[in-house]
């Protein structure tokens, strides 16, 4: 498969990134020669110094030969007529990143017009993230599957001694749930039976929701029950403006301080039932005003990590509920597993995530990318002529960082062990190392030799799997 990327900022780099490690054929093109040179001494790809607005330069190119055109410049406009011509002039597939507000409720339209298959926008979904941790009922990073009906959480032992010098054989009511994961110190470690728990580890537990929902009571997880009512936000940006929106809608009195008074004038006028401040929302005095302490949530969306991760716990100290940081370092991730942040996450990774599994296709149903990047859970489908199909798992010959976390079959969730048949349908929740990701190709190819959906090519095999 042949992909190329126009932009090399955060979200370019990353993909380019994270492509190359499934055997893709990856360009990407920037107008700064200084950026793509700082491409080519970190990443195995193609660079070229070029603007992709010029019609010449992407038939230069032999953008009909690509299979997949993501644009992803700081413009809008600029990505969506890069997308557009793509596709006009033979590239298969598009992909354009759309973050202006305005844009919004014009996707379809855009899409269908435009000749683009997908459209991305990073700080809707952000703010769809935050939304959906925020409505929750309880305080715990949590990821749904299987249309809700499998969850993962994470969350510390701390001084847990129902857990603290015990292995995880040992655990009570773990029955029907499984660890996949352990985080510690910076390292991710694969389990097993005998695997001893640690002060400060961070344990990630996959099971039916209703019984990560036990578990959450169980061991009085979820410590703040109560809903939602008020919420502040630091920064009016798009994900801001998003997220208030969404929060207002479900009947939250929402507060956002923004330092431009531009801004604020823009925000009044588009979120009438919130309140707006200008002001600066580093200023520990502002946030007393404005009774941080009765927040029941405290969410930091500027452009600056350290002010986001700084106000948030500032805002904790003062009594916050509950405190979210929007993060763009994967060098921050192992810091936050030592703060008191409630919710950390970082757009670039959502939307990779969401790109992922266009660019798997196929059967693929999510992907969420975990712990700086070192892991992923995948969702998909089997299809009747995986080669898989009718096998035990362990005789699949999986690497240990390969987890089948969940199966979802006839809509009965079942935590598998060795012995567990896959069959046709089936809906697999699948942990996996970022290291073993290509080894993912096992739950696609077929007993033929080809992948689901037409997406093995039999002339040059492995390499052109589209998606691995």
């Amino acid at each position: 498969m042949k992909v190329i990327i126009v932009g090399a900022g955060k979200l370019g780099y990353k993909l380019a990134e994270l492509i190359i490690n499934e055997n893709i054929e990856v360009t990407i093109i920037d107008m700064s020669s200084k950026v793509t040179k700082r491409v080519n001494n970190h990443l195995d790809v193609l660079t070229v110094t070029a603007n992709a607005l010029e019609l010449e330069n992407l038939r230069e190119l032999g953008i009909k030969n690509y299979d997949l055109l993501i644009s992803v410049t700081g413009s809008d406009e600029s990505n969506i007529i890069i997308s557009s011509m793509a596709k006009k002039l033979g590239c298969k597939r598009t992909i354009a990143r759309v973050r202006n507000p305005e844009y919004t409720h014009q996707f379809d339209f855009i899409k269908s017009e435009m000749g683009i298959d997908h459209i991305v926008n990073p700080d809707l979904a952000t703010a769809n993230e935050i939304a959906g941790y925020l409505l929750k009922t309880y305080s715990l990073n949590n990821g749904e599957f299987a249309k809700g009906r499998v969850s993962m959480v994470d969350f510390h032992i701390n001084h847990m001694e129902d857990f603290i010098g015990r292995n995880l054989a040992e655990l009570d009511g773990f029955e029907e749930l499984l660890v996949v994961a352990i985080s510690r110190e910076g390292d991710i470690i694969i389990p097993y039976g005998g695997t001893i728990l640690k002060e400060g580890d961070v344990i990630y537990v996959i099971g039916e929701s209703s019984n990560i929902n036990n578990l959450a009571a169980r061991f009085k997880l979820n410590i703040d029950m109560r809903h939602i009512k008020r919420v502040m936000i630091l920064g009016g940006g798009n994900i801001s403006y998003y997220l208030a929106k969404q929060l207002i809608q479900a009947h939250i009195r929402v507060t956002v301080v923004e330092q431009s008074r531009d801004r604020c004038k823009y925000l009044s006028e588009k979120l009438e039932n919130a309140l707006i401040i200008n002001g600066d929302g580093t200023d520990i005095n502002l946030l007393e005003e404005e009774n941080v302490e009765s927040m029941d949530a405290f969410v930091g969306t500027t452009g600056y990590d350290e002010q986001n991760l700084l106000m948030s716990l500032m805002a904790k100290q003062l009594g916050a509920k509950k405190v979210v940081a929007k993060i763009s370092r994967p060098s921050y991730v192992h810091l936050i597993e030592k703060l008191d942040i409630d919710f950390a996450l970082d757009p670039t990774n959502i939307i990779a995530s969401d790109i992922l599994k266009f660019v798997r296709g196929g059967k693929v149903v999510s992907v969420s990318l975990l712990l700086g990047e070192q892991a992923e859970v995948t969702e998909l489908i089997v299809d009747a002529d995986v080669s898989v199909v009718g096998k035990p798992i362990s005789k699949l010959g999986l690497p240990r960082g390969i987890i089948i976390g969940a199966i979802v079959r006839d809509k009965k969730v079942i935590i598998p062990n060795g012995s567990t048949l896959i069959f046709s349908n089936d809906r697999l929740v699948i942990f996996c190392l970022a290291a073993n990701v290509p080894h993912l190709k096992t739950f696609m190819k077929t007993s033929k030799g080809g992948g689901i959906g037409g997406l093995w090519s039999r002339n040059q095999g492995i390499r052109d799997f589209i998606g691995f």
